[in-house]
């Protein structure tokens, strides 16, 4: 019997870029939110109607370290509540298909930085986000974690909705799988380590995304193996960069980082068949490119 598995949807900021929309730095994909929201809700038609089965809301940049902290206390929750609303309608207007919305939670002090998480400060802009996304999304998408301290405290935020939950960490890219003795978190801590606290607190996937693709399948691998000594029946899903290797001296979406040109649609799909190969049931498009993906994806990958 075969398993139908999940396209994801791809990056949201340069896809608002390519659209048009209003987009520039330390904004982000939030300017639009803010400014132009009628061009999120057309990222979200354009991926669905791509062949992604799950759309995230554009909230990764609703944070302080890109609206500022003044604009993040006056109106964080209204642009959570904005961002998982357009998500919502966009998803609840196919016809087709059902469509999930996934909340995004992104790193709040800034994606790669694991050293300066801060748990206490953390939860409250979590509960920010999450307070105004509620009502809208079917699961929560905690992305580009990594620690594992930013992923408990996701957990701690997303908890009380009893809406279930997907972490997706980000990996060391900055050496090849085999000088690695295992695959690792950006925090240095392994991802065996990260799947066994998923497991613990019953979360519903594990992924990976904001890596090079060449580290994925050794994690999956690595996450998949713990998933089945513990007994855990938790899919592992993939998104990768389009971007070369990003270091924790880089501050994620500081500036626009160059595109690898050998990530094309075709290319990335073949990673992908990799991916589903090694038993991943969630793969989503490439961080950095977009909707072209998504095409090549619902083309090749529908069943694992």
């Amino acid at each position: 019997m075969t398993k139908r598995g999940l396209i994801l949807d791809g990056g949201t900021g340069r896809e608002l870029e390519r659209i048009g929309a209003p987009f520039r730095q330390p904004e982000w994909s939030a300017l639009a939110l803010m400014e132009a929201p009628e061009f999120v809700r057309k990222v979200h038609d354009n991926y669905i109607e791509a062949g992604t089965d799950v759309i995230t809301t554009n909230s990764y940049a609703v944070v302080p370290f890109h609206i500022g902290d003044e604009r993040f206390e006056a109106d964080g929750a209204m642009l959570a509540a904005r961002a998982g609303r357009i998500a919502r309608e966009a998803a609840d207007a196919s016809t087709d298909r059902k469509i999930l919305v996934a909340g995004s939670l992104p790193p709040v002090f800034g994606s790669y930085q694991p050293d300066l998480f801060d748990p206490k400060r953390a939860g409250h802009y979590l509960d920010t986000l999450v307070g105004g996304m509620t009502p809208y999304v079917d699961l929560w998408l905690a992305e580009t974690q990594s620690s594992l301290a930013e992923a408990r405290a996701a957990r701690e935020a997303t908890l009380s909705t009893g809406k279930p939950l997907w972490v997706s960490f980000t990996l060391r890219d900055d050496l090849a799988p085999s000088d690695m003795p295992e695959p690792l978190l950006r925090s240095n801590e392994t991802v065996k380590a990260a799947a066994e606290l998923v497991a613990s607190f019953g979360g519903e996937a594990m992924l990976f995304n904001c890596s090079m693709p060449e580290v994925m399948e050794a994690a999956i691998e690595a996450a998949r193996a713990t998933f089945a000594a513990l007994g855990a029946d938790i899919q592992v899903g993939v998104y990768a960069n389009a971007f070369p290797s990003q270091q924790d001296d880089e501050e994620a979406n500081a500036t626009l980082t160059e595109i690898r040109n050998d990530l094309d649609p075709d290319s990335y799909g073949q990673w992908a068949g990799r991916w589903a190969a090694s038993g991943a049931s969630i793969i989503g498009g490439c961080c950095g490119i977009g909707v072209d993906h998504i095409h090549a994806l619902s083309g090749r990958y529908r069943c694992v």
